[in-house]
Order: structure tokens, then C-alpha cells, then sequence
């Protein structure tokens, strides 16, 4: 079953898909490249302007894919029981083990000393 995240996601990843592709199509016609000196620059603007167009899509898509594959968060209702049901276990704290005394630097010169 898909939550609504998840097909709030794939709506938006299918649209900047369809967007994207739609856009492309409409733009690139065969006379896209002459070689008239206004119409160069012009190709020159529309090429960089679709660049950023469809990486703002792309974003877009990504997004909407992440959406649409990330499973659904816990409802609140179930970490909150989660979290009653650990508080109610009792916690048995073990001693930390002992540590045999570590001889100072003084104490060792001591004992030689001696």
C-alpha cells in the first residue's frame, strides 16, 4: 500500500519527468544550430537557459523519487507506547569491574629508590 507521501512523490517525480521531456521535444528542432551570427546567440542563451531548466526539473524528479521510496515514519501513537514500555522495564545496572591500582611514576621511583 503507498501512503500519501510516497504518491505525493511519484506524482511529482512524473510530472517534472513528463515536463522535462515535453520541453525538449518542443525546443530542439533541426534548424536548432545555424549559423547566422543573432540566431548563435540566441542558441547560445536558449541552451544554457534549458540547462538550468532541466536541472531544476531533475531536482524535482529527485525529490519526488525520494518521496515516493522512502517507507512511511512510525504513526506518533506507537513510539509513544514504545517508549511507556521502556521506562516500565526495570534497568539492572552491572558494577563496573575493578581496575587493579596503577603505580604513579613516584610510587615506581619509590620502590626503586628502596
Amino acid at each position: 500500500m503507498v501512503s500519501k507521501d510516497q504518491g505525493i512523490g511519484g506524482a511529482i517525480l512524473a510530472v517534472c519527468v513528463i515536463v522535462a521531456v515535453g520541453y525538449v521535444v518542443l525546443v530542439a528542432d533541426p534548424g536548432l544550430f545555424s549559423w547566422d551570427a543573432t540566431t548563435v546567440r540566441l542558441d547560445a542563451v536558449l541552451i544554457l537557459v534549458s540547462i538550468a531548466f532541466i536541472a531544476i526539473l531533475a531536482i524535482g524528479a529527485w525529490i519526488g523519487w525520494t518521496m515516493a521510496t522512502t517507507p512511511p515514519p512510525k504513526p506518533i501513537e506507537e513510539i509513544t507506547t514504545e517508549m511507556e514500555e521502556k521506562k516500565e522495564e526495570p534497568k539492572v545496572d552491572e558494577p563496573a569491574p575493578m581496575k587493579p591500582a596503577e603505580e604513579s611514576a613516584t610510587d615506581a621511583k619509590a620502590k626503586k629508590t628502596k
